[in-house]
């Protein structure tokens, strides 16, 4: 009856004001609908899906960090802290990254990233367009192979080594510049809408990483995250 009502003084106001108090009188109704919407398919989610242990031991982080150049800030400490919870959680995580253009979320995703291979399980970041592709795997290219992590990329125009059924190809054991040994059957893969190709497979993905993923449909961030069972999600987004 108080929809109705509503309804009714929308379409057939006393004063204006009245017109107003509808709107959002039916506002509210369509913002419960959603939330509703919501929680059910988050409970579900969680009723199936079980989280991959990805929270990582620090072996690969404390050099990476020792290594990059600054220190980093109390913000982004505080996320990695939520972040590495999240990654041991009973639950694959689905976590909202959010900060200013250089407030330094690609070096959160970063060790976001470490920590998931430090716990055996690969790494896929997809970006926008090919040049934003290409910079972010020079930067975890310089950051990250020191380290022994092997890195590739996967653009429309451009692949890195892989086998013939395109399959990601891990380099297993072979040595790094500093002689650190490569982390074997884990990887990071960055790339662009090329990460979505049919066939195209990351084995034991346990990260989703998504750069500016307002640029990046529902369906297509859905479609990388089926690349593996159930891995953890770390979406990007500069504030608007």
């Amino acid at each position: 009856p108080e929809r109705a009502n509503a309804v009714h003084m929308l379409h057939f106001p006393n004063e204006m004001e009245d017109a107003e108090l509808a709107r959002r009188r039916l506002a509210l109704d369509e913002f419960i609908e959603l939330q509703r919407g919501v929680i059910a398919r988050r409970r579900k989610f969680e009723a199936q899906a079980s989280g991959l242990p990805c929270g990582g031991g620090n072996h690969l982080i404390k050099p990476f960090l020792a290594r990059l150049g600054f220190k980093l800030t109390d913000a982004q400490t505080r996320v990695l802290r939520e972040v590495r919870e999240d990654l041991r959680g009973a639950h694959p995580m689905r976590r909202l990254l959010q900060g200013d253009v250089g407030s330094g979320k690609t070096a959160v995703a970063a060790c976001a990233a470490l920590m998931t291979l430090e716990s055996g399980f690969s790494v896929a970041l997809m970006a926008p367009t090919e040049i934003l592709a290409e910079q972010h795997f020079q930067n975890f290219k310089r950051w990250l192979e020191p380290l022994g992590v092997d890195v590739q990329l996967r653009t429309g125009n451009f692949k890195t080594s892989e086998d013939a059924l395109g399959v990601a190809v891990s380099t297993g054991t072979r040595a790094a510049e500093n002689g650190t040994r490569k982390t074997e059957h884990a990887s990071l893969t960055i790339g662009t809408h090329a990460l979505l190709t049919s066939g195209f497979d990351i084995p034991n993905l346990g990260l989703v990483i998504v750069d500016e993923q307002h640029k990046f449909g529902t369906a297509q961030r859905e479609a990388l995250v089926r690349k593996g069972r159930y891995p953890h999600l770390l979406v990007m987004t500069a504030t608007p």
